[in-house]
């Protein structure tokens, strides 16, 4: 018995080193077209060279993202299926949704890496708020008017309804949400002044805000973007007051630690190349700060912490 049993101690750390000897499954939990999609298959294509062996996108979109991400939770742990968890499924909605998920947020995963950070804009009218150029002119007229200034999100539950639920507390002041059904009517509301203001992300948003249809204020990013250097972070006023949507790779908890740390490597060497950060330029993508499994892993525990606060403190429920 002891024989046998060393005899299979070589295979099994053979079959260990041989990993990927098939193709990969990689789990994008939105739609195709948009930022996620854009950097699965970026990272994908990346994989699929380093690894020699084909990394096959699959697009599970649905539900805010969670359907994907739940898919992802319960693959089997042995690293041929990887795929991208986000601000919304592993940290919003766990925050806000009165109904438990079917998975848990950050231990059903392996987090392996931040790929891309989204930081939005805080955003005005002009023709509806023509005297707020700063953000101290629209604390100044929340702060005369409680309730008067109203803003729209791309739902009830959003980064976007969050995030501006996190700058009014920091702030002290109250303004009345218009939630709306995503973000393609919430920008037409903005641009036809049915809104007064908003959080949007620069992609959607620098043509018009170059052609002064919309006026940005700030960013919501822990610093300012090098896209906007004279635009200043909330949190250089409020501190706390930072918010940016950011998309992950993560594999299902359990998944072996060589498979991970040789993913981790792959992913590192991905976000470093010229090629990824032109890209993320041309975009509007942020580098992220958390590339190691632990400080990603630890960046989401905080994340929930944040979001799970900030709903119980303003009372913010989802069905």
């Amino acid at each position: 018995m002891l024989g046998l049993g060393g005899l299979a101690m070589p295979g099994l750390a053979r079959a260990q080193e041989a990993w990927p000897s098939r193709n990969i499954r990689f789990i994008v939990p939105f739609p195709p077209g948009g930022a996620a999609d854009l950097v699965g298959r970026m990272l994908a294509a990346h994989f699929q060279s380093a690894l020699g062996r084909s990394v096959v996108v699959e697009n599970r979109g649905g539900a805010g993202s969670t359907i994907g991400v739940d898919a992802l939770a319960k693959s089997a742990p042995d690293g041929y299926t990887i795929g991208l968890i986000n601000i919304a499924a592993n940290a919003i909605v766990p925050a806000v949704r009165r109904q438990p998920l079917p998975y848990r947020p950050v231990d059903d995963f392996a987090p392996i890496s931040n790929l891309a950070v989204t930081p939005a804009l805080l955003l005005v009218n002009p023709q509806k708020l023509p005297n707020v150029n700063t953000v101290a002119d629209l604390v100044a007229a929340a702060k005369a008017r409680p309730e008067a200034i109203n803003f729209g999100s791309s739902g009830v539950g959003s980064s976007l309804h969050l995030g501006m639920e996190l700058f009014m507390a920091k702030a002290g002041i109250r303004m009345t949400h218009v939630p709306f059904a995503g973000g393609g009517p919430l920008l037409q509301a903005l641009l036809a002044g049915t809104v007064d203001c908003s959080l949007d992300v620069a992609a959607t948003t620098a043509q018009l805000i170059r052609d002064g249809k919309i006026r940005a204020l700030a960013t919501t990013a822990p610093t300012r973007m090098p896209s906007y250097p004279d635009l200043p972070a909330l949190n250089e006023t409020y501190a706390g007051a930072e918010l940016a949507s950011w998309h992950g790779l993560a594999a299902p908890a359990g998944t072996p630690a060589p498979i991970l740390a040789r993913l981790s490597a792959e992913t590192q060497a991905f976000l470093r190349m010229p090629e990824t950060i032109e890209r993320y330029r041309t975009t509007y993508l942020e580098m992220p700060q958390q590339t190691t499994p632990e400080a990603f892993r630890a960046f989401m525990v905080r994340e929930l912490a944040t979001f799970r606060e900030l709903a119980r403190a303003q009372n913010i429920v989802v069905e």
